[in-house]
């Protein structure tokens, strides 16, 4: 629910809730779960307006690149690679998501990064790499708006369209992540996907009424300096 107040989108802000709880990549998977359900129901309440030329330039590569970015995320996982931060010790997977955690973190709380606008002529290789980072990370959002946001599209365009996108995006990587994880070890914890999917869709509902999100800066400060917080903590191995 928090997402509606902070500013910042659901996988940026329900991935490291959830490393709180799970193996890293499991919090992606369980993320990608409630990103799914969330994004499936709001296809019902705007799906109609959504823009087909942009879901193809821009959702094709992304679905390509969140394939792989998967990918990468299995690899990670099953790399037995120990990395020394002083006297810590920690693994690649933690470093490289602790690392994407605050860099995204830094895109939503930054004015000059969160209102990045970047050239339609890049569509497509934009489309394949906010794709991959979806699918490593489940780090999507921000990305793909850079891209969408100069495409001229009406509100409800927009938001649709990213929408359709993000569907695409989540039902690739969630594919990909069922054949690398065994999703089993989520199978005690689908009250708590559960309560994060209809917390969710709770915001989606608010949000179709007013159409776009109320941020309030204490809360995106304080929630960006939790999820920074966390990221550091993993970084260094410590949770």
């Amino acid at each position: 629910m928090l997402t509606f107040f902070s500013g910042f989108g659901l996988g940026t802000m329900l991935t490291p809730v959830f490393i709180l709880f799970f193996p890293p990549e499991f919090a992606v998977a369980a993320t990608a779960i409630v990103h799914f359900l969330n994004n499936v129901f709001k296809l019902f309440l705007v799906g109609k307006h959504a823009v087909k030329s942009v879901i193809l330039r821009f959702g094709i590569p992304a679905i390509v690149g969140a394939y792989f970015g998967a990918l990468a995320l299995g690899k990670l996982a099953v790399s037995d690679t120990t990395l020394h931060i002083g006297p810590i010790d920690t693994n690649l997977l933690n470093v490289v998501m602790g690392i994407l955690i605050f860099g995204f973190s830094m895109m939503e709380l930054l004015p000059r990064l969160k209102n990045l606008e970047i050239n339609k002529k890049y569509l497509i290789p934009g489309g394949a790499v906010s794709g991959f980072f979806g699918g490593l990370s489940g780090h999507q959002g921000a990305l793909r708006s850079a891209f969408l946001v100069k495409l001229g599209l009406s509100k409800s365009q927009y938001v649709a369209s990213g929408v359709v996108i993000a569907c695409l995006v989540d039902t690739i990587r969630i594919s990909t992540y069922a054949v690398s994880f065994d999703f089993g070890v989520l199978e005690g914890s689908a009250d708590l996907i559960g309560l994060a999917t209809l917390s969710a869709f709770g915001g989606a509902l608010i949000g179709k009424k007013l159409l776009e999100k109320i941020t309030i800066s204490f809360i995106q400060n304080l929630v960006g300096i939790l999820m920074i917080v966390i990221s550091i903590l993993l970084f260094l191995g410590l949770i």
